[in-house]
């Protein structure tokens, strides 16, 4: 029965990644499974885990990626003055 929450889990924090579109879900798979799982273990609270766990995940993908973008615009401007 557990199995079957995790999985509902799963499958509603896949969905709800899917329609927000690629760019968003760059970390919500991820961070939803980790939090699943430890929400699972931390009082079997896995659906709350999966949902707190995609928007953690989403924050940090968007995060690096800022500081990826941020890292190549200096990179750019320090060839310039080369």
């Amino acid at each position: 029965m557990k199995t079957g929450y995790i999985r509902a889990a799963l499958a509603a924090v896949a969905l709800s990644c899917a329609m927000a579109g690629t760019a968003n879900a760059a970390g919500c798979l991820k961070g939803a499974v980790v939090g699943g799982v430890a929400g699972h273990y931390a009082g079997h609270h896995a659906v709350a885990g999966a949902v707190g766990g995609c928007f953690v995940g989403r924050h940090m993908a968007k995060k690096h990626a800022e500081e990826q973008a941020a890292e190549q615009t200096t990179q750019r401007q320090q060839a310039r003055i080369q």
